[in-house]
């Protein structure tokens, strides 16, 4: 159990569905275990005129939702929360923030730390980090911390300039870029996993290993979120930071490191290899695809959702083949795909092993599973068992290493950025590789015009994803 943490959070995005949805309940899941208790407070800032009365109604229902915890323990909660009125780009606005932050700071005794959360559009960061600066809103005595959301930009160029943007009012070592996978348990066991499972890492290569697929599929639509999606598509959504950090965690050199910076080398250097892909590869290696309907025509097409093109080219389905210039490697396709209105939700990684490994003691052609959401039981399978009931013995637990669920991935990122571990976060280095990738893709598809919608609601994508991997002698596990 961490110990008791001391923080003002500045919110800003405060009234928005961000922080009502995953901050606010992560907050009071750490309030519940103590984590924070008394000497933290919460000031909300949007431009909608609240009063601190209205603001904590507003966490309070934001809580009903989630718990049934008696409302007393609620009220205590809430009265750490206050409300700020603000308009990003007025000076007077970020000197009132100031001296508000002073005030809780001496009242709750909160150690002149400061935790900067950009719960806004991204269009915005680079403005509110500038005034935090320029108005003298970090303290001296204390930490400075800011929290960034994704996307982090919207291509190499635009994170390039927020990056710069940024960068002059908080040193990298301050920035702590949130992907919640990062936060998922067992993402953040990977590591660990490898580590513990000696026979397990000595696979880990192009001698063992056949291939790796990483899929995050969802069975919803786009939903609310048509706008946004009209503007990223999942490329940018899902790929270039998900699945890249997905990757970073079971491809990386030196699982056994704990220090962030040898960990986010690693990382760095890993994607700093990405095998680099001409137009024509684009074509070849990579899959998108858009839902249609259903069989039944009851659920929307992405061209009928809200807020979407009648015509729109944005791809709600990505496969492909991502591989590694590294001498552990090289050769070794990691397939990846992530989209929407596919039959079932599930986040998973398939290590697909060679039949070589029965040097190690393996059996030949076997499938390591490590699935990521807590509803896909967040456990380990081996050839589709639970990994305790395989039959091998190449993967072993002591007992407490056991998956307990005990934390959300917010709840867990919030933990980190409190106690100043930046291991669980993306640093500019890694995008800056991830999106050079990426934009190679973006820029190829955005040439051409793809024959929409290709797939159909409920099934597993467009059949070009499928012959992806035929064409290699391959096939998707979970199908």
């Amino acid at each position: 159990m961490a110990k008791e943490k001391s923080a003002i959070f500045i919110i800003f995005g405060g009234s928005g569905d961000l922080a009502h949805r995953k901050l606010y309940p992560s907050l009071f899941r750490l309030y519940k275990s103590k984590v924070l208790k008394d000497h933290f407070a919460v000031i909300g800032t949007a431009r909608r005129p609240w009063s601190d009365d209205y603001f904590r109604e507003t966490v309070i229902t934001s809580l009903e939702d989630y718990f049934d915890d008696d409302k007393e323990i609620m009220e205590e909660f809430a009265k750490h929360f206050f409300y700020q009125s603000h308009d990003v780009n007025d000076s007077e606005h970020y000197i009132a923030l100031k001296n508000l932050a002073g005030k809780l700071d001496d009242q709750f005794e909160a150690g002149h730390n400061r935790v900067y959360y950009m719960a806004i559009a991204p269009r915005f960061f680079g403005t509110v980090a500038e005034h935090i600066n320029s108005e003298g809103l970090k303290t001296k005595d204390g930490y400075n911390r800011l929290v960034i959301e994704k996307p982090f930009g919207r291509d190499l160029d635009s994170a390039c300039e927020l990056n710069g943007n940024i960068s002059k009012a908080f040193p990298e070592d301050d920035i702590y870029r949130i992907d919640h996978y990062l936060g998922k348990e067992m993402v953040q066991d990977i590591p660990n996993i490898r580590a513990n499972n000696p026979k397990l890492e000595q696979a880990l290569n192009n001698k063992y290993v056949s291939n790796i697929q990483v899929t995050l599929a969802e069975s919803i639509g786009v939903e609310d979120r048509g706008g946004y999606y009209e503007t990223a598509g999942v490329l940018r959504d899902m790929i270039q930071n998900h699945v890249m950090q997905i990757i970073g965690a079971i491809a990386s050199d030196d699982p056994k490191a704990k220090e962030a910076k040898v960990i986010h080398k690693n990382k760095c250097d890993l994607f700093a290899s990405l095998k680099e892909l001409s137009p024509e590869e684009v074509d070849t290696e990579f899959v998108r695809g858009q839902y249609d309907t259903d069989k039944t025509g009851e659920k929307k097409a992405y061209r009928q959702e809200d807020n979407v093109a009648e015509d729109s080219n944005i791809e709600t389905f990505v496969a492909g083949k991502i591989e590694f210039n590294t001498d552990r490697w090289s050769g070794v396709p990691f397939y990846v795909r992530s989209g929407k209105r596919m039959p079932d939700k599930s986040s998973r990684i398939d290590i697909v092993l060679n039949d070589k490994v029965k040097e190690l003691g393996i059996r030949p052609n076997s499938v390591v599973t490590l699935l990521i959401e807590k509803e896909d039981g967040n456990s380990i399978l081996i050839n589709g068992l639970n990994y305790k009931d395989a039959g091998q013995d190449f993967i072993e637990f002591p007992e407490e290493a056991e998956f307990d669920n005990a934390r959300e991935a917010y709840e867990s990122l919030i933990i980190d950025i409190l106690s100043g571990n930046r291991v669980h976060f993306t640093l500019w280095d890694e995008l800056r590789s991830t999106w050079k990738y990426i934009d190679t893709i973006r820029e190829r598809w955005d040439s051409q015009t793809p024959e929409f919608p290709n797939y159909i609601s409920g099934t597993m994508g467009p059949d070009a994803a499928e012959m992806l991997l035929e064409r290699d002698g391959n096939s998707w596990i979970w199908d």
